[in-house]
Formats: structure tokens, sequence, C-alpha cells
């Protein structure tokens, strides 16, 4: 045991206060001056993060309380990114289970509580979120202390110590009626005493687990995790092993080591056992090998890491506008881009597709790939998107067909309650738990497969009118549960190339829903919108009004157009079809066919018929 250095997790379900709790916890270990200015959310860092308001990656942090130094891995709170979490576990030796006030347990704590239980990790509950408005704060610990039971924690895990906080007004305590609610001394004072000393291996020789793999434009890669035995000098000769690879995978020296102090990286020459630390001079090294010295030759074991459930296909942008906003186009850049990201990320896949110049790139969700595509586009690259595919999976004892079954909570007003059990169960959800859940609302609890969520958040908040809160959590494989129907209404394809035109636009907008602005570059095969009609239809954008020696009653400045509707990058995956893609560049997300030309639209279409 290391009497020093404590390593513990914070994680929650989305939105649920982890990354506010952090900031109110390095105030109060007097990690910022009393004057200093802070970013709110300090640990989300990467731009993505601050957009959207969301922690994506995992990521270490460190301050000291009482003498003791407090190694904090910030996790994500979206299942999508629960590979994230399932890595850094294992270098970890207790968890903050921050569950909000009101919402109670999610599928994402109850998602990586159940891993935190298999590791025989005691978790710290705290109830966050005290000072809402519709807290409900005896009914979510029994609803938390259920979970333990369901999930079979032992007798010592189901004694866990009980924090209320509020980590916005930070403030914690451990008797909500008793306590003074004046700082977070309650919490930091109860993770000294209760979770454990980093654990560490006998023996001199140095073992570390890789966990987390980050690029540094001047160090080159670098390699996150706990050291579990021995000592890491700078300089030091190491090997890295792999579970699946007799020997090792290369030697080298350790160019830098750094630590973890507060918000930053600090180099130091020597990190001994028990302390979480960043090395770099490795070239082949990754995520779940172990780092160690030249007298290792067994490797440690690393956490199994579900697999993933949803796939698409990433190619070349092969349209007539390709190459006019992004710098990174062809097939090989791509793939090296692609395979790096699989490198540091566990819960992502790439394999090379057999048809063609395009990759199959695998993951836990549409928002977990889409993050993917955002940063590569901001990157400069250029990509045409397939639809997302649901990985079918075959039992190997009866050979049956089974798919991905994801868990899910709607909550919802009480009077929109009846189109949405009515769309899930179209479908193929199976409603397994319904209840109210405050003034006027219902949480309902479904059993449905992967695929029938793909393409319905939108429609989701359409029929909520935007007040429907939707989450999901991966349950288990199951049986095929048959033919679920696509998007219900065709689309309007371009035939034409050129820019729209307000003329052409005014009579098509009676067609349907319009994707476009005047002014905006089309092209042949180009989806410029929805039809009100199940079928697909060809029309012109580009047409101009015919020019004559009459005078017009009226002019073309007062044509009036409504707004088109703009789809966000996840929006625009979720709703294309098997034969549509989604084209990604640096400035511009367009939806278009597979198949450019009308008559090979038409060929294909017969094939897939016969």
């Amino acid at each position: 045991m290391s009497s020093s250095i404590k390593n513990l997790a914070i994680i929650a379900h989305v939105d649920h206060g982890k990354t506010t709790l952090v900031d109110a916890l390095f105030k109060q270990s007097g990690l910022f001056r009393e004057n200093q200015q802070v970013d709110t959310c300090a640990m989300d860092y990467n731009d993505l993060e601050r957009e959207r308001g969301i922690t994506i990656l995992a990521k270490c942090t460190s301050f000291n309380w009482q003498g003791v130094k407090l190694n904090l891995v910030d996790t994500p709170g979206h299942a999508d990114f629960g590979g994230e979490v399932e890595r850094i576990l294992s270098m970890v030796d207790g968890v903050l289970v921050l569950v909000d006030a009101a919402e109670g347990p999610m599928p994402q704590t109850k998602f990586v509580l159940s891993k935190a239980l298999a590791l025989n990790l005691n978790p710290i509950v705290v109830i966050n979120k005290i000072d809402k408005s519709d807290a409900r704060v005896s009914e979510v610990l029994n609803e938390v202390f259920d979970l333990f039971i369901a999930l079979e924690a032992n007798d010592t895990q189901l004694d866990f110590p009980i924090i209320y906080a509020s980590g916005r007004n930070g403030w914690a305590v451990k008797n909500l009626e008793a306590d003074v609610r004046g700082d977070m001394t309650p919490l930091l004072d109860t993770i000294v005493t209760h979770v454990p000393n980093a654990t560490v291996e006998e023996g001199s020789s140095l073992k570390m687990l890789v966990t987390m793999l980050e690029y540094d434009q001047y160090l080159g890669r670098i390699l996150i995790g706990k050291v579990l035995s021995g000592t890491v000098n700078v300089n030091d000769s190491v090997q890295a092993l792999r579970t699946d690879v007799q020997g090792s995978v290369e030697t080298a020296r350790i160019t830098r080591l750094l630590r973890f102090e507060g918000l930053k990286r600090l180099p130091v020459n020597c990190v001994s056992a028990g302390d979480i630390v960043a090395i770099a001079g490795l070239e082949k090294a990754t995520v779940a090998d172990t780092i160690a010295s030249p007298d290792v030759s067994i490797p440690l074991k690393s956490i199994p890491i579900d697999p993933p459930t949803i796939s698409m296909t990433f190619s070349v942008n092969d349209s007539p506008l390709a190459g006019k906003e992004g710098k990174n186009l062809t097939s090989r850049v791509i793939g090296d881009r692609l395979f790096r990201e699989a490198e540091g990320n566990v819960s992502i896949t790439v394999k090379r597709s057999p048809l063609g110049e395009s990759y199959e790139v695998a993951g836990r969700g549409e928002l977990q790939l889409g993050i993917l595509i955002e940063t590569m586009r901001r990157e400069g690259f250029e990509l045409s998107i397939g639809r997302p595919q649901v990985l079918l999976h075959k039992d190997q004892n009866t050979g049956e067909t089974l798919e991905p079954i994801e868990e899910l909570y709607v909550d919802l007003d009480d009077e929109f309650t009846g189109t949405v059990v009515d769309k899930l169960i179209q479908r193929k959800g199976e409603m397994t738990d319904m209840r109210p859940s405050g003034a006027g609302k219902t949480r309902i609890k479904f059993l449905i497969p992967t695929r029938g969520l793909i393409g319905y958040y939108g429609e989701f908040l359409t029929d909520t009118r935007g007040s429907g809160i939707m989450n999901r959590s991966f349950h288990s494989y199951s049986s095929y549960r048959g033919i679920i129907e696509e998007r219900s209404r065709g689309v309007l394809v371009s035939v034409a190339n050129g820019k729209a035109v307000p003329y052409a636009l005014f009579f098509l907008k009676e067609r349907g829903t319009l994707f476009i602005n005047p002014g905006e570059p089309v092209y042949e095969g180009m989806i410029i919108g929805e039809n009100s009609r199940e079928n697909e239809l060809d029309v012109n954008p580009t047409k101009e009004k015919q020019l004559s020696n009459c005078r017009a009653a009226g002019k073309d400045e007062n044509i009036k157009l409504p707004n088109p509707r703009l789809m966000s990058l996840e929006q625009a995956i979720a709703y294309i079809k098997n034969d549509e893609m989604v084209e990604v560049t640096p400035k511009s997300i367009r939806l278009r066919k597979k198949y450019l030309d009308p008559n090979t639209r038409k060929k294909m279409s017969k094939q897939r018929e016969e």
C-alpha cells in the first residue's frame, strides 16, 4: 500500500454534475487562489466538450488534502463513451457514485456501477443537486440501495457512506437535517477515510498497465496509467508487453515523465508505485499494454471491454464539390487517422472494407461515432458517411441470430405518453416499467433493439415538443425481433449542378420540406429536401424564371421562402437510408444519394428488388 496516495474515479450518468463537483473540490483543496479567475467545468477543456456541455474523454487530475495526494479521474456520463470509463477502473481503488437528487439512478449509473462492483471497489454514494426544487432525496436513496442489491453487491459494498451535496453551490454534508451546509470538507474527509490507499505489488521491477493514450506534437505518443510496482525514472530502459503477442512489442528509453498536479502535468525525474503517471518515449505501445522492466516476461491482465454495437462506413468524398473545403481527402490519410483513433479508444474498432477504398468503423452508438466525425472534419477531413448498421451476432450453440438490445428510459409530460409508447412499440420496443416522476411527468422504461433507435431521437423531440429526455444504455444480446419500418417519407433529389435559386425553391416548397437555402451549391444526386409523400422525387433547384418582354405583376424580390430544416451531424446520420450518404466537410454537411446518377440508382434498385 502507498500510504500517501489515493486513486479514485467519479462516475455518474450524463448531466448529474460530475465536472461541476470536481470544480468545487478544486476550490476547497486550495488548488486555486481566492481571487483567481477559473472557468466553470475546468476539466472539460476540449472544444467539443465545452460546446456541447458534456464530458467526452476521461481525464486525470490531482490535489492534496490533509497531506494525502488524491488522484481523481473525471469520466464521461454518456453510455456511448462507456469504454472510456471501463478502462480507467483498473487504475483506481475507489469510486464516487454521483446521483441526481431528482432523476435518481439512470442507465449509465447502472452500467458503470456494475463494472465497479465486479472489480470489488467500495463506492461512496453522493446525492447531488440537493438544492433542486424537485429533489426527492429519500426515494432516490432507496432506488440507489435497490440498484446495489440488483447488481449483487456484497455486504461491504452495501454499507456505503452517503454524502448529500450541491456541487454548484460548493457544499456537502453527511446529515442533511443537522449539519451546517458550509463547504466540501465532509466529502473530502470521507474520501480520505473510506478510499483505500493505492494498491501496489511487491517487487522492484516496474509494471504499469496503460489505460489511456494521447498524442503530443512535441513528445509524440503519451501513455497514461498507474505504476503497479517498482519505480520509473527518466532514461530507464523499458519494454512493452501485450497479452496476445509472444515477447515484447518494443523496447525503448523513457524520454519524459509527467505527474498530474491539479490541471497541469509537471515533468519529474522519478515516480514510485501507486501513483498515476504519463510517460513518453515509446512508439508502438498502446492501451492495454504493460510497460515493464526488461526482466519482466508476463504482462498484466487488462479489463475486457464490451464489444461495439453499431458500425458506419467511412469513405472518400467523391461528390462534384469534393476538395473545395478540406485538405485531407485521400483514402490513405483517412485510414491512418481512423486506425490512430482506434489505438487510443478501445471501444472503437476499424477495418478496411472489402468494397473498395472505405473503412468499417464500429462503436457504441451514433453519438460516439458522431463525435469522431466532428473531430475529423475540424481537422480538415472530407468524408462520405453511410447509414449506421447494427452489428448482429450468431449464437455459437444454436446458430440463432442475435441483436443488441438497449435499456431505454424516457422522461416526458403525461400528455405525450400515448404517442411515444405507440411509436416505440412499432420499433419493436417492450415496455417494462412506467411510473410517475414528478408533477405531470412520467418515466417509462423499455427494452428495445438498437436499430429501433436509429433515427428516432429527432422524431421523439418533435412528438414531445422538445421537452422529452431520452437515455439509453446497452443491455444484452437477444433474439432478432423482425423488420422495423424505416423513414416513412421520400426525399427531393437534385437533377442539376449549380446554385439553388429562389424561383425554383419557391415552387418546390409545396412538395415538402427544404434542407437548403437559396444560393447554396447543389449537384446531381444531392438531397435538397424531404418529400411530403413516400416516393423519391427528382427536382431541379437551379431552374431560372424564363425571361420575356412582358412585364410581370410581381417581382422576384417578393419571393418568400420558409426557413429550411438544417440538420446537425448526428441528425443527418440518423436521417439517411441505406442508399444514401452524408457528405461531411469542414464547412458543410450535405445529404446525397450513394449513386449520384439517376439511371444507376434505378438499376441498383431493381437489383435489390430481385
